[in-house]
């Protein structure tokens, strides 16, 4: 039995199921031929690309993914959209940070019209090649499916129309027509920063980016590890594509440290700077021990995994390794999971991860609605691959680090630790307590401190003077991105503070336009008058609805 209740004017369908049979339910198919759009949603059950088998990836440092490729699985899922008559997916406070036009391109995959798909997707995500491995799908969350059963895999369905676009040929160079004879610096090389870098070149703008390390991306390439995002085969392929577009890329730049890179030369030889330099300062664990041999950084020991990976297949023994050790992480994000994953292809012996927080519910709390985030249980790929390995999930809630242990030669043996309890205080905040007599040893001689990002480094806001909010984020507007510094303008984590890839790369879109507008606003006042403007407007709107109705008809 359905019943359907209208809940506003745009005729939102909200469908509640009442007491479903688990039995039939699980029976629903979620991968047919010739999939029915018509309640696709009611007829099939949710499907997502599933992860190689845990024995064999453990081996390889191959992506984890299963290809999302077309065929019945992909046809069905995206039947399962029901083109709402307002979709929480694409709204960005929501949803999709970006705007993505999700509905559209689920029907054209639905209707097998893949080049059209990518047309939509490609007018809102510079890389959905990146946010369909990485991201979170913030989308999902706000599904309104998801209210009652679990949500159109929209990620899945994304990831697959980049790759088959590059499969097919369809990704091609297409350097902009005409240049405008202005030129932008772009400091960093993450996602914010090429999302900035390739809107303004389609603007005809001469743009430069800078990167400290030697290979560009930023996080995608050093940050995230090999098995969620290849580094030949996805971000340097994109790389490669923006720089045949006339994009410039300068590795090894060390801006504002460097004499040949110093503040002032790019100043003097560009007409704007966008600084998008992520937050990289680690937020440190400064207890008994910190010092001792065997305490690293989570980003150490990713960033040089990476780069031997590159340089050698590991060949050249410049990185961290963890074979052999009895690993602790502390930190229950993804970066945390990256470091578990990363060990156990190392060959470690063991491996806890340690969350000073709650264990999350396996389901949404009272105080946690859609179309919010869902903070739930999740179990994901390097989760999955220790309980393959030692037998369990490595994760410990309730935990609080007191003091790392070393030997007499100022190495790692251990960690202490003690069990929290969190409890309300007279305030209504949550604080923890420590249990008493729980305080244990855990032997540990790797430690990895995977507890996030405090901000962007210091030394160029100080050698520019750009004023630094309250959490030592570059000071900028949220829409309007210029810094106090005349001509200069953040982006991403670097502003915002730490956050998701598909927001870097939206901060990324939104700066290129507001930099445009100041490189060309003299241009603009001459040469376009109001009149023309409003009806390039009007004639922008006339071909998205056009554009819209082709979709759905």
């Amino acid at each position: 039995m359905v019943d359907i209740l209208l809940i506003d004017s745009d005729v939102c369908l909200l469908f509640w199921y009442g007491q479903v049979d688990e039995t039939a339910e699980s029976k629903r198919p979620s991968r047919v031929n010739d999939a029915v759009k018509h309640r696709g949603f009611v007829a099939y059950e949710r499907e997502g690309v599933q992860y190689r088998d845990p024995n064999v990836r453990m081996n390889d440092w191959n992506e984890v993914m299963e290809e999302s490729k077309p065929g019945p699985l992909l046809n069905t899922q995206s039947a399962r959209c029901m083109d709402c008559g307002t979709p929480f997916c694409h709204q960005e406070h929501s949803g999709c940070p970006l705007g993505n036009k999700i509905p559209e391109f689920n029907e054209l995959v639905y209707q097998n019209r893949w080049r059209e798909a990518l047309d939509r997707l490609l007018e809102t995500n510079n890389f959905p090649e990146f946010t369909g491995r990485v991201c979170p799908a913030p989308c999902e969350g706000s599904c309104v499916l998801g209210i009652i059963e679990n949500p159109v895999s929209i990620k899945n369905i994304e990831c697959a129309i980049i790759d088959k676009a590059f499969e097919e040929g369809w990704m091609k160079p297409r350097p902009p027509l005409k240049r405008s004879g202005k030129r932008v610096a772009i400091i960093g090389s993450g996602p914010a920063g090429l999302a900035a870098a390739d809107q303004l070149n389609r603007m005809g703008h001469s743009v430069t980016v800078y990167e400290r390390s030697d290979r560009i991306g930023g996080l995608m390439m050093y940050g995230v590890p090999n098995m969620k995002t290849d580094k030949v085969d996805v971000v340097q392929r994109r790389v490669n594509l923006m720089a045949e577009e006339g994009i410039d890329f300068v590795v090894n730049a060390n801006v504002g440290v460097d004499p040949e890179y110093s503040l002032e030369r790019l100043r003097e030889g560009n007409d704007a700077i966008v600084m998008a330099v992520g937050a990289t300062k680690p937020r440190d664990l400064p207890v008994p021990g910190r010092d001792l041999q065997g305490v690293h950084f989570a980003m150490e020991f990713l960033h040089a995994n990476t780069k031997s990976l590159l340089d050698s297949n590991l060949e050249d023994g410049n990185y961290i390794s963890a074979k052999g050790k009895k690993v602790v992480v502390i930190g229950g994000g993804d970066t945390g999971t990256d470091c578990i994953g990363t060990s156990i292809r190392h060959g470690c012996n063991s491996i806890v991860n340690l969350e000073l927080l709650p264990e999350p519910p396996k389901t949404r709390a009272a105080g946690n609605p859609w179309p919010q985030w869902p903070r739930v249980f999740r179990v994901d790929y390097g989760h999955q691959e220790a309980a393959n390995k030692f037998g369990k999930d490595p994760r410990s809630y309730q935990v609080l680090t007191k003091r790392f242990v070393g030997d007499e030669n100022g190495k790692l043996k251990g960690i202490e630790v003690v069990k929290v309890n969190w409890e309300k205080d007279a305030s209504g905040k949550f604080q923890f307590k420590e249990v008493e007599g729980s305080l244990e040893m855990i032997e540990a001689d790797l430690i990895l401190l995977a507890m996030g990002f405090l901000g962007p480094e210091a030394n160029l806001a100080e050698k520019l003077g750009m004023e630094r909010d309250a959490r030592s984020n570059f000071k900028a507007d949220y829409g309007r991105f210029s810094t106090n510094v005349e001509g200069v303008f953040a982006a991403g984590d670097c502003r915002r503070g730490q956050s998701l890839v598909v927001w870097a790369i939206s901060e990324g879109r939104q700066t290129a336009s507001q930099v445009d507008k100041y490189l060309m606003r003299e241009e603009d006042a001459d040469a376009i008058s109001k009149e023309q403007g409003d009806a390039r407007e009007r004639d922008l709107t006339k071909k998205q609805r056009e554009d819209k109705h082709r979709v759905m008809t």
